[in-house]
């Protein structure tokens, strides 16, 4: 069996807040990659319900941090269509994703 493991290493400031968040994967070499925000889920094996991390640092402007959720609600729904092939959730998580793009698009930057 093929084994692959991501590595996440956070730098926090005094107030515990990150300030760097980098990774990398074993598959994708040894390359230390930079972000502005994580968003992990897990559903757990033993007790079946999401396990959250979300962070992000503190130079992730309130802007980005929108685009991030809404681009991470599209992904899922193109997980779930691979996943279930379930249409109508997936045109409801699309429909939900172009909504939140006009919504943050009409805000002042």
């Amino acid at each position: 069996m093929k084994k692959s493991e991501i590595y996440f290493s956070i730098a926090l400031d005094e107030n515990h807040v990150p300030e760097a968040i980098s990774w990398r994967a074993t598959d994708a070499g040894e390359k230390i990659h930079f972000a502005k925000a994580i968003n992990i889920a897990l559903w757990d094996r033993q007790e079946p319900g999401t396990m959250k991390i979300d962070l992000w640092t503190k130079d992730m402007p309130v802007n980005e941090m929108k685009r991030f959720y809404i681009d991470t609600i599209g992904a899922m729904a193109e997980s779930l269509k691979t996943a279930t092939n379930d249409e109508v959730m997936v045109t409801k998580m699309r429909a939900l994703c172009e909504e939140l793009v006009q919504h943050v698009n009409q805000q002042p930057e």
